[in-house]
């Protein structure tokens, strides 16, 4: 009797390890507000999931850089501290330039163009995260950027000396060649930095504007659709391939739907954050002529800069995407 007692005991525990074992739960970091439509996104897939694998896979989003910051996400998930992780790709483009790819202004400037861009861009990126321990599981782009400011400007020469925010390599450029004092402030931040001046100005999108209320601070915002940068969920690659195949499956498939719903979320949202803004008092402006000829005469030198960075892999990226213009664009 005592025998089949411990036998009963040691078989309860082993199915209840087995129980604990069969479900895996990761945590997935974001920079962002749980509001934003890139959390939302976020959640969403989370959801498919965890209904795809039944519960077996849970994945737990961590809005508005409460588990990491920003810039610590990637080597968060590349070194397993987060199994997964939402980056903006931009941000590491002084580690390799082909994460700067969509940072550079003018070269992409509509979400037809950027989506020629990443698919240009994407199997060099798949092959440089892969090469660092981590697998691409799919991009959603901000809406196009523009530039906020507390005063009207009609060119370039109106923002010297501006104390301008910088939040990636690419935007720290664009203050350099235009006179700007760059300052660095993730999104996390940006709502305080704009009410205690230490910035007067930044390069974002509609939706960044909204979430931070930058509205309460600066009045303008000019519409000049300068790039869209990308944000990426990545997974480290051991976590993945530490899934059984069948929930592997559901991550990729899950991934592909919410890349699909993001890339038009993030299309539809720009028009509204555009309304909601001018509804908050913010001024809607498209660019003055000359401060578009300024910005794109910016673009150029920066482009010219990439791709003497980016060597071989760059210039086969510009490449593709050129010769997968339309015609009228060539």
């Amino acid at each position: 009797m005592k025998r089949r007692y411990f036998s009963f005991t040691a078989l309860s525990l082993v199915l209840a390890s087995g129980a604990t074992m069969a479900q895996t739960k990761w945590d997935l970091p974001t920079a962002y507000p749980a509001n934003n439509f890139h959390v939302e996104n976020l959640s969403h897939f989370a959801q498919d999931v965890d209904k795809a694998t039944g519960g077996k896979l849970k994945l737990t989003v961590h809005a508005n850089a409460s588990l990491f910051k920003a810039n610590e996400i990637k080597r968060a998930v590349q070194g397993g501290q987060a199994q997964i992780g939402e980056i903006l790709l931009a941000n590491f483009e002084n580690e390799n330039p082909i994460y700067g790819t969509d940072g550079v202004p003018f070269l992409a400037s509509s979400y037809a163009d950027s989506k020629r861009l990443y698919d240009a861009q994407k199997p060099v990126l798949e092959k440089l995260l892969n090469a660092q321990g981590m697998k691409l599981l799919y991009t959603v782009p901000w809406p196009p950027q523009g530039i906020y400011t507390k005063k009207e400007i009609a060119s370039v020469a109106d923002l010297r000396g501006i104390k301008w925010r910088a939040y990636s390599p690419a935007t720290a450029k664009v203050a350099e060649l235009i006179g700007a004092q760059p300052v660095t402030i993730q999104a996390a931040e940006l709502s305080q930095a704009l009410a205690t001046g230490v910035i007067e100005s930044y390069m974002s999108s509609g939706s960044t504007g909204y979430d931070s209320k930058t509205y309460e601070s600066l009045k303008y915002w000019y519409d000049t659709q300068a790039w869209l940068p990308k944000d990426a969920i990545i997974v480290n690659k051991k976590s993945f391939d530490a899934l059984d195949p069948a929930t592997q499956a559901a991550v990729t498939k899950a991934a592909a739907e919410a890349e699909t719903r993001g890339w038009a979320l993030s299309q539809e949202k720009n028009d509204w954050y555009k309304k909601a803004l001018a509804e908050k008092g913010m001024k809607i402006m498209p660019p003055p002529a000359k401060l578009t000829a300024d910005l794109k005469q910016v673009g150029d030198i920066m482009l010219s800069d990439w791709i003497k960075k980016a060597g071989p892999d760059g210039e086969a990226i510009i490449a593709a995407y050129r010769k997968s213009a339309p015609a009228a664009k060539k």
